[in-house]
């Protein structure tokens, strides 16, 4: 049966291995293998609560968060295809140099653009969902470090359209490391006179 130190254990190593994404070569597989033991740890707090709206909040979270990095390769594939052409983007070259009307030029930039707003809006939409989940979890287990790392990690999530956001999202992740170390082995007792609550829908 899952147990909150199980779930302490998972989430703090989950968070190092995200945070080590940045690592060259191995980075995205850390962050992947990270992303896993976060999204079980979460899943046991939601279930020892009895709350499935905490894990529910982060999967679509997450599915967001891929959705909007998708769409952003998918546009800068795209638009980057159309800028030199199908072949030249496998390896073949004309025999003559193209001139490169300024129309394309302008489609390209507009392209590039919409990609990274929908990618934008998807990955702070997918930052709100995040929050509602750690809000949770720091109301229900008194550990007030989720909710600050979840809001700062918004408040990057926002701010990544100017790159400052980027720094935010690292100490965010950094504090959710702390936090789920910070996990209490049981969870706390409700007041007397009071009865546990519990969410199933």
């Amino acid at each position: 049966m899952a147990s909150l130190s199980q779930a302490k254990t998972l989430g703090g190593v989950g968070s190092i291995l995200a945070l080590l994404g940045i690592v060259p070569s191995v980075g995205p597989v850390l962050s992947i293998a990270g992303l896993i033991m976060t999204l079980v740890a979460v899943k046991y707090i939601s279930d020892i609560l009895g709350d499935r709206r905490i894990f529910n909040n982060m999967i679509v979270s997450v599915v967001l968060a891929i959705g909007g990095i998708a769409v952003l390769v998918a546009f800068v594939f795209t638009a980057i295809a159309r800028f030199i052409g199908i072949g030249n983007l496998f390896g073949a070259s004309p025999s003559v140099p193209p001139t490169i009307p300024a129309s394309d030029i302008i489609s390209l930039i507009a392209s590039l653009a919409i990609g990274l707003l929908a990618a934008w809006v998807l990955i702070v939409i997918s930052a709100v969902f995040l929050r509602m989940s750690y809000k949770s979890v720091a109301a229900r287990l008194n550990v007030g470090l989720f909710s600050t790392a979840a809001l700062l990690y918004l408040i990057g999530a926002a701010l990544t359209i100017i790159l400052i956001g980027f720094v935010l999202i690292f100490v965010a992740q950094i504090l959710l490391i702390v936090a789920f170390f910070s996990l209490p082995d049981t969870p706390p007792v409700p007041p007397s006179g009071t009865a546990p609550m519990t969410t199933t829908g």
